[in-house]
């Protein structure tokens, strides 16, 4: 999330907290240590004797109590509000700039090792960038966050049986590019949103899933079995 912020924009971000926070606790709110303070010995003592009701009573108190004492501190809502800000301004850069992922990994004279270099690095923000040439094939698993994906397969050589990739997904769209003389396979699921696969269309998705399968995904090669999960998104798959 935060790969594209600046150290600097981090830094000014905890130094304004920090001064929010002495100015809060010297000239308005000095009883904000005492309650944490008070909170903390509630904690402790539930904590301690946790088997017993009026343990697990001291507890839960303590423990809310310390959780709306750190909410109400200025200092908080300022980071809050500046986190909120940021995940919001690199969700709308990535829908702007989607991540185009071509999985391409340089061969060289041996084939991989059984447990090798993988594909992809799992990623909740941020872009993947590949060198341009052939690559031995592996299945891919990713698992995403937040923003468009890009899976361009224009480039690969898939193997003779079938290749596999799996996609979960929580907020963003899914683009997948398929060579035309690929066979398909594909489940997909979805919380909310939309599916087009080829020339297909699902208009509306809600807590729904969807498959398509090409008419010789059984008897010609190579194919490739697509399976997708999002929880709000929608995901088209186009022939390229």
């Amino acid at each position: 999330m935060f790969k594209h912020v600046s150290t600097d924009t981090i830094n000014s971000i905890l130094i304004i907290g920090v001064i929010l926070l002495v100015v809060e606790v010297v000239f308005f709110n000095g009883g904000l240590i005492f309650s944490m303070l008070f909170s903390g010995l509630f904690i402790y003592l539930g904590w301690k004797k946790y088997k017993k009701l009026w343990g697990k009573i001291f507890f839960w108190i303590g423990l809310l109590s310390l959780v709306f004492t750190i909410l109400s501190m200025i200092a908080v809502r300022f980071i809050i509000v500046a986190i909120i800000v940021l995940f919001v301004r690199s969700f709308y850069r990535s829908k702007q700039n989607p991540e185009r992922i071509e999985p391409q990994i340089e061969v060289d004279e041996f084939d991989f090792p059984t447990g090798g270099k993988l594909l992809f690095e799992q990623k909740f923000f941020g872009d993947q960038s590949t060198p341009n040439h052939s690559y031995q094939w592996r299945d891919i698993n990713i698992q995403g966050g937040f923003g468009d994906r890009i899976i361009d397969l224009s480039h690969t050589v898939l193997p003779e049986d079938e290749a596999v990739i799996s996609i979960r997904h929580l907020v963003g769209n899914l683009l997948i590019y398929v060579p035309y003389e690929v066979e398909v396979s594909i489940q997909h699921s979805a919380v909310l949103g939309r599916a087009a696969v080829f020339q297909y269309k699902k208009t509306k998705m809600f807590n729904q899933t969807a498959s398509y399968l090409t008419p010789d995904y059984g008897v010609k090669k190579p194919r490739v079995k697509i399976i997708t999960s999002v929880l709000s998104g929608d995901i088209e798959v186009k022939r390229i």
